[in-house]
């Protein structure tokens, strides 16, 4: 038994969970529970899409524009759901990838259990 096809509503809800977070407005400090700033001040692909879902339902006559146009949807939902968890699993498997060589190499170091040696005119080993 296959299940029913998604509605607009439910689709643009998937849609939206599965976009980035917006950062709240600078010099605002809102709690990460809080999410009525996304809602009070969408992102320009947010208004995108709920003016394609709008003008896609108001357009469509026939019910099969309506499912190529929910399949549409669902397989864009599918891709950024599989981004962000390839963006995920990037960051976690790749711990170093914002880091300098210097550090490292310094946390490799210290992974094995030795600390790197002080370089002579850092960290007041040398003359300034």
């Amino acid at each position: 038994m296959t299940s029913p096809a998604p509605t607009a509503r439910s689709l643009y809800r998937r849609l939206l969970r599965e976009l980035p977070a917006r950062p709240p407005p600078p010099g605002k400090r809102v709690p990460p529970t809080i999410r009525s700033h996304l809602l009070s001040n969408p992102a320009p692909i947010q208004s995108h899409v709920r003016e394609r879902i709008i003008a896609t339902s108001l357009q469509a006559k026939a019910e099969d524009e309506h499912a190529a146009a929910r399949q549409a949807a669902d397989q864009m939902v599918q891709f950024l759901r599989a981004q962000r968890m390839y963006a995920t699993l990037i960051e976690r498997y790749n711990p170093g990838m914002g880091m300098s060589e210097e550090e490292r190499v310094r946390l490799s170091a210290r992974r094995v259990g030795m600390d790197l040696p002080t370089e002579f005119g850092k960290e007041g080993g040398g003359k300034s």
